[in-house]
């Protein structure tokens, strides 16, 4: 059993100013997996002040030194990879071959990301008689999710980093074996003492201490929109930047002129690979209405390639993270059912011969319409609604008809026609016939899924302040 009961704070592992500790669940098991300390105040206070004395000189490092710091963190993250692997199928049941190839190596990835974008980066320009230069933002407070882990940590990590600023990280509770695991990583890489920190907690009381804190100048979340919300009204007391990447509902339009058995078997991977478990999974599948009965037989087919199982053998895909989910996902599924959608596949309950662990049967609903909850909930479990429509125009209109705007997805032979009906989905991440994930171009929502963004040189510009030297070339 892991015993994680240290913060990570200024360099060093230290023990909690109020011991207190928390069980973390193995969701395959429904056992006791580990321990982990739960934070407060004063550690929080502890660990920001750290990173605010840090900021002074960390701040002031050249692009060389920290190029080579970020080098090491890569070195030595690729020599844990199958450990991170582990750790993540252990905390959030993630498969093997989805945990190792996947969760854990997109982490890896983004440092390399980011180390690209910093070598040509420019952080200052001349403009007229002025100089505008793009300095580090100061001390960042992250929130980070259950969900993907190490994806989530290191898609803000890697680019404050790089630009200058320090950073306290709250992982989560549910979680939070990989981030331990991260921040021995970072330790070994030799990141200077206080630049990077660590303390696990709950998000009431961690999560809202670094939100209030004056000497943190940003926070960056990634979870639900409820907990967006309470973090920046918790932030503007202090008047900070923040940065949310919170729910979603994307759309997935099939248009007629689409390949139906790429389009369909695209979206059903989209939401099976993780237990549903992504802000952006394509949850809402828009179809021809005359095309529903080809559709859903197509997407019940996809289906049986997922079928649910031990995440340490060869399951395609594990359980969901926890018990409170787990129930979250049954009431949904019968809310489906109630509200009139018809069941093609999977439905309530445990699939069969998997009575332990907090497993979902893989379900497709078809004939759902629009206002239904399972078309406006994130249900953030292995669940596909089918929706019908009879026009193009239609379609679009059920696409942006959500207070969600994370992710979309368009299929057409034709790229044009995808691209034309792509502009039109007001989301903030698209992608035109299963293109895969792009950590060069900016991920973020609109509406209630968001701000900001992350990925690519727009990841940095999150964690920069612009200054105007006006005057600075006086003689042109």
């Amino acid at each position: 059993m892991r015993e994680y009961m240290q913060f990570y704070i200024n360099g060093e592992w230290t023990d909690p100013a109020s011991p207190r500790s928390l069980d973390v669940i193995d969701p395959a098991t429904e056992e006791v997996a580990g321990q982990i300390s739960l934070g407060s105040d004063a550690d929080v206070d502890k660990a920001v002040t750290a990173a605010a004395t840090a900021f002074k000189t960390w701040s002031i490092t050249s692009k060389d030194e920290r190029l080579a710091i970020m080098n090491r963190i890569v070195e030595e993250f690729e020599k844990r990879v199958p450990e991170l692997g582990a750790a993540i199928t252990e905390e959030m049941g993630a498969p093997k071959w989805l945990a190792d190839g996947t969760q854990a190596a997109v982490g890896v990835n983004h440092f390399k990301t980011a180390i690209g974008i910093l070598e040509s980066f420019k952080f200052e320009e001349d403009r007229g008689t002025s100089r505008v230069s793009r300095e580090p933002i100061g001390v960042c407070g992250f929130i980070t999710p259950w969900n993907w882990p190490i994806h989530q940590i290191c898609a803000k990590v890697a680019p404050a980093l790089a630009v200058g600023c320090t950073i306290v990280l709250k992982p989560s509770e549910i979680a939070p074996f990989s981030a331990k695991i991260f921040a021995e990583i970072l330790d070994t890489a030799g990141v200077p003492a206080g630049v990077f920190n660590m303390v696990n907690g709950l998000g009431p009381e961690v999560g809202q201490a670094i939100a209030v804190h004056p000497q943190v100048d940003m926070v960056s979340i990634t979870g639900s929109t409820r907990a967006g919300i309470q973090v920046a009204e918790a932030a503007a007391k202090t008047v900070k930047r923040v940065h949310q990447e919170l729910g979603g509902k994307s759309p997935n339009i099939i248009l007629e002129d689409a390949d139906l058995e790429a389009a369909v078997n695209g979206g059903i991977s989209g939401i099976m690979m993780n237990s549903g478990q992504s802000c952006r999974a394509p949850t809402r599948m828009l179809v021809p209405n005359k095309l529903m009965d080809e559709v859903s037989a197509l997407a019940a087919a996809a289906v049986e390639n997922w079928a649910p199982g031990d995440p340490k053998e060869d399951s395609r895909m594990g359980p969901v993270i926890s018990e409170p989910q787990w129930t979250k996902i049954q009431g949904l599924i019968n809310s489906g059912i109630e509200q009139g959608a018809t069941l093609v596949t999977g439905g309530a309950g445990r699939p069969d011969g998997l009575e332990q662990g907090y497993y979902v049967k893989p379900t497709v609903f078809r004939d759902v319409k629009n206002d239904m909850e399972i078309a406006r909930e994130e249900i953030f479990g292995p669940v596909l609604s089918i929706i019908g429509y009879d026009s193009e125009e239609e379609a679009i209109e059920i696409a942006n008809d959500t207070e969600y705007g994370l992710g979309g997805y368009v299929h057409s032979k034709d790229i044009d026609h995808a691209r034309a009906v792509a502009s039109r989905v007001r989301a903030g991440y698209i992608s035109i016939n299963n293109a895969g994930l792009d950590l060069n171009a900016p991920f973020g929502g609109y509406k209630q899924s968001g701000n900001g963004r992350e990925f690519g040189d727009q990841a940095f510009g999150e964690f920069l302040e612009y200054k105007s030297l006006l005057g600075y070339s006086p003689a042109a």
